[in-house]
């Protein structure tokens, strides 16, 4: 087969060429014979330091940063607190999914994320004001909701132990939520941490990398015990004992938590009568709800089958 035309030739040459001419210009060491032997020393560029004005623009900038995270938290809760949208939703779920674009349940996560920064704040800095923290030595913060969610449950206290731990492993910075979550669960293997986890508390089943609860991945059930490492969740079809690390709260109010209690005890003894497919299909639909209560359309048809089965 024929070879290709010579562009291939003078692109060597000409990177030869530019050798020879970077190798001349910082009289380094080049062999014309053997050009990937050359010896290239390249001179830094000199970076300009900081201003003292800059260097105070840019810690000022930083805690702005810091900061933002923790505010629009705290707004959100004031919002709630104050019921500051009763004047154009019934609900503050419905005010946050209009509004903001979220579930209750996540608006319940951020305001718990704001809740574990203002302890990590207090704690860690109890004779400086907010406006002086920057992120440098025990003084790195949260940036984000994932990097505290592991932490929400824990006592303050225990929030600030988990956080100066990861912030340790990772290297002196922020750490990411992943890592806070590891050490969360080092800590409760390794000193027995009790379950954070309540009687009654409504939790998520995540399935992901278990076997055994395949078919209950995102269902809801109630915490029914708490044991060392896992939690003993009632469902609509019987009781299954989960290990923390495949459950996760939905963060719901004492009153939603018993109006839970009784829509799961509703809908187990239409369940357990053994109706038609679609009817059981229907009440397994109910039991992946990712909200505290039923549409009016959900109220009205489990109504007509608890008649049903009354009858």
């Amino acid at each position: 087969m024929a070879k290709p035309p010579s562009k291939r030739k003078k692109a060597t040459s000409a990177i030869s060429n530019n050798l020879k001419a970077t190798a001349s210009s910082a009289e380094d060491i080049f062999n014309p014979e053997n050009p990937a032997s050359a010896t290239i020393t390249v001179t830094a560029a000199e970076v300009e330091e900081l201003t003292e004005a800059e260097e105070r623009d840019r810690l000022h900038l930083e805690r702005r940063v810091e900061r933002a995270f923790f505010e629009a938290l705290k707004a959100l809760a004031e919002l709630r607190d104050r019921r500051l949208y009763r004047l154009t939703h019934k609900t503050f779920e419905d005010y946050c999914r209009d509004r903001f674009g979220h579930s209750r349940q996540k608006s319940n996560y951020l305001i718990a994320a704001a809740d574990v920064y203002e302890n990590l704040t207090t704690i860690c800095c109890q004779n400086l004001p907010p406006e002086d923290l920057t992120t440098n030595g025990s003084q790195i913060l949260p940036t984000s909701v994932g990097q505290v969610r592991p932490i929400t449950k824990l006592e303050p206290q225990e929030q600030w132990e988990v956080w100066q731990t990861a912030v340790q492993e990772a290297g002196g910075k922020v750490p990411t939520g992943r890592i806070v979550k590891d050490v969360v669960q080092k800590i409760m293997e390794r000193t027995k941490v009790p379950n954070t986890y309540q009687i009654g508390e409504v939790c998520q089943i995540l399935a992901k990398d278990n076997p055994e609860l395949r078919g209950k991945g995102r269902c809801w059930g109630i915490v029914s015990a708490v044991n060392d490492f896992s939690c003993t969740v009632k469902m609509w079809d019987g009781e299954y004992t989960i290990g923390l690390q495949h459950l996760k709260s939905f963060n719901y109010l004492p009153q939603e938590c018993e109006e839970m209690q009784s829509l799961s005890d509703r809908i187990s003894r239409v369940y357990s009568s053994a109706l038609e497919e679609s009817v059981q299909k229907f009440l397994e639909s109910l039991g992946k709800l990712s909200r505290p209560y039923l549409t009016a359309l959900e109220e009205k048809v489990l109504n007509v089958l608890e008649l049903e089965i009354r009858d």
